[in-house]
């Protein structure tokens, strides 16, 4: 598998599920996703409140014909016990994981190969 150079994203995320929306009422999302059973939307978590805050990595360019790209990130963390929530863009992958799992996330994302910054 590819070995990446992926940083963190220094924002916080909320992942959020809007059974009955199809679009939210605000601008201030970073990702949407329209499903079936209704809308996820991703944002920036404000700093406090009641919710799961997750961190990101986000990786270099890659195409959209490059095979594994994100097996490679999502594969170690997966075996090291870490959930994940992806959105990808056209260029790479934003992955999150639970903002408390984030130093093991590092240490797995190492373990498997990839260059990691803050």
């Amino acid at each position: 598998m590819p070995s990446l150079r992926l940083h963190v994203v220094p924002d916080r995320f909320a992942v959020e599920h809007q059974p009955n929306s199809t679009f939210p009422e605000d601008d201030e999302w970073v990702a949407l996703v329209r499903a079936p059973e209704g809308l996820t939307v991703v944002r920036q978590a404000p700093p406090i409140g009641g919710f799961q805050r997750w961190a990101g990595f986000y990786g270099d360019a890659h195409g959209l014909d490059v095979p594994g790209m994100l097996a490679s990130v999502v594969a170690p963390l997966a075996e090291a016990g870490i959930s994940v929530f992806v959105t990808s863009t056209y260029h790479a992958d934003l992955v999150l994981v639970p903002e408390g799992s984030l130093e093991d996330a590092v240490k797995a994302l190492g373990d498997a190969g990839h260059t990691v910054t803050a």
